[in-house]
């Protein structure tokens, strides 16, 4: 026993050195990651994952709760969403097991779980070792000497050491232990630095868009939209700490959990590649009223024509080979959006220009400035893998103006309303308009107003303009980029210019009601002067014609007496 572990000292020992001479030089991971982590490209696959996971862990950076943390605890399913945070082992089960016993176990108890493994990449590695060039997924023999070389360096593979495989105990208690576990103190959810450990290059990727998306006057805070940051971006919305119905505030975690775990896309426990490389890895997330880009996809030629041939296409090979030898006829949410400068990364954000939401103050200026130029060009090249770069061109100008159009409709309307708050006149603002809870601010146009209300807390025409611009507006541009015109002019510009029109009619309602009161007080006022100063010219006819009334209206009732007593006789 003591010369079985001796062995694997030596081996594992030899291993790091080995792997000390390996570098962590992805050419897909932008310089701008290594400049941030204080690293060059000569660095070691144990320090780049260790500088990456000691910014990914820090709270400072995006972990954990956020600044607005005091203001929410978490509930049972919060320890799925932020299991870094919130996840504790269950104690009701107390068994101690080993890796095989792990398998057969689960294989009784959540027999789901052991199927979808055992068709994996993880439980097949040797599968992996015998592909051929002539092997649709080659490739991956490749990609498994780069895990080991990885595990290598992290010291936890000997230098002549397989891979054997990756079963449940590696990601949930510890990669490639000997040790028993205890499902009361051992037991964990995998996060995306355990994925990390073997997939470096893809961890290192993801974590880039923290520094390739930089907006020029912090019209977004840096690194954000991203996957890379998309929990520190929900946690950190202060309506999100503030409501009260978690259930509800929780909704929207369900899709922002991409910063904390790699299984939305790569769904468990099969973890496809070929899956996670179709549009429908996207679509749960990627739609509803405002960021509708399923929905849009779908509907338009390129979403049809996916469709209607995916069936044959090889999702077996890697994304840069889709097209020629995959068979790929019709564009996806991957083949645009994982693409850059004709490279295919975890990083999604380095052509974002308008990222979704258009009606964020300021993001005109750079989208149509230098550094939106930038990424526009970086557009062009992914659009011309199968248009024209003058068609490019013409249909990237052709989302730019119309999404402007829309928000220039969008930002009159906001200034009518605007107008309405400063000057205190919207309906109950001075006596019906309870705070909204904190950490949110009782201010104008704010996220906090489409999830909660209370009394006039917010009017109808504010909730009328923040869905013009929250989901409308969005909507419009959402259909614009992926070219689906249905949606363009029936939810985008239509319902827009029916919001328009309807926030108009109530200006105009307002000021009339404005003028009238004016109007009446000033009536008032002058009437209630004249009736009470009976020495005046005003008060002496007014008490005239007040005594003139009442006879004449005595001698009319008389009159009218007097024919009823002869009709009764």
């Amino acid at each position: 026993m003591r010369s079985k572990l001796w062995v694997r000292c030596v081996l594992v020992l030899s291993g790091v050195l080995l792997a000390g001479t390996a570098q962590a030089d992805f050419p897909s991971v932008p310089k701008e990651t290594y400049e941030a982590l204080n690293l060059d490209r000569s660095a070691s696959p144990k320090e780049l994952h260790e500088a990456l996971v000691k910014r990914y862990v820090d709270p400072g950076r995006g972990a954990g709760k956020g600044q607005y943390g005091q203001y929410w605890e978490p509930i049972p399913m919060s320890k799925y969403f932020d299991p870094m945070s919130f996840y504790k082992p269950p104690t009701s089960v107390k068994e101690v097991a080993t890796r095989e016993q792990c398998v057969k176990c689960h294989t009784d108890e959540s027999p789901g779980w052991v199927a979808m493994w055992k068709r994996s990449t993880h439980a097949n590695l040797d599968q992996i070792r015998k592909l051929t060039p002539k092997d649709d997924t080659f490739y991956k023999k490749a990609k498994l000497e780069d895990v080991e070389t990885n595990l290598r360096s992290l010291g936890k593979l000997g230098a002549k050491e397989n891979l054997k495989e990756v079963s449940c105990i590696d990601c949930h208690v510890d990669l490639l232990t000997k040790n028993k576990a205890d499902h009361r103190k051992d037991i964990k959810m995998p996060t995306a630095d355990v994925c990390g450990n073997c997939h470096l290059q893809e961890f290192a990727e993801q974590q880039s868009e923290r520094d390739t998306i930089l907006w020029p006057k912090n019209q977004w805070p840096r690194g954000r939209p991203s996957h890379a940051l998309d929990y520190r971006a929900n946690v950190e919305t202060d309506i999100y700490a503030g409501m009260s119905q978690r259930e509800i505030a929780d909704g929207c975690t369900m899709c922002h959990t991409n910063q904390n775990k790699c299984d939305n896309c790569h769904t468990r426990h099969e973890f496809s590649v070929a899956n996670a490389r179709k549009p429908e890895a996207c679509g749960t997330c990627h739609s509803g009223a405002d960021h509708n880009n399923w929905e849009a996809y779908n509907g338009s030629q390129h979403g049809l024509g996916y469709q209607a041939s995916k069936g044959q296409w090889n999702w077996n090979v890697q994304m840069k080979d889709a097209v020629v030898k995959g068979g790929q006829r019709f564009p996806t949410c991957q083949s645009c959006h994982m693409e850059y400068q004709g490279k295919f990364t975890h990083n999604t954000v380095r052509k974002v220009r308008w990222a979704n939401y258009p009606f964020v103050p300021g993001i005109r200026e750079p989208v149509f400035g230098e550094w939106g130029q930038k990424r526009l060009d970086a557009w062009v090249k992914t659009c011309t893998t199968c248009h024209s770069e003058s068609f490019a061109r013409a249909y990237m100008e052709f989302i730019d103006n119309g999404t402007s159009a829309g928000l220039d409709k969008y930002d009159e309307a906001h200034n009518v309303v605007r107008k309405q708050y400063d000057a205190r006149l919207l309906t109950g603002q001075k006596n019906n308009r309870p705070a909204p809870p904190a950490p949110a601010k009782a201010q104008f146009e704010q996220f906090w107003q489409i999830y909660w209300s209370k009394g006039n807390s917010p009017t109808a025409i504010e909730l009328k303009l923040f869905e013009m611009a929250e989901d409308h507006l969005v909507q419009l541009h959402v259909s614009l980029a992926h070219q689906y015109p249905g949606y363009t002019y029936t939810v985008g510009w239509a319902a827009m210019n029916r919001a328009y029109v309807e926030i108009m009619d109530e200006d105009t309602k307002l000021k009339d009601r404005l003028m009238l009161l004016e109007r009446v007080a000033k009536l008032e006022q002058s009437k209630s002067s004249s009736l009470l100063d009976f020495d005046s010219t005003d008060g002496k006819i007014t008490l005239g014609s007040v005594g003139g009334g009442m006879l004449l209206t005595g001698t009319l009732a008389l009159a009218g007496w007097s024919r009823r007593k002869k009709n009764q006789r």
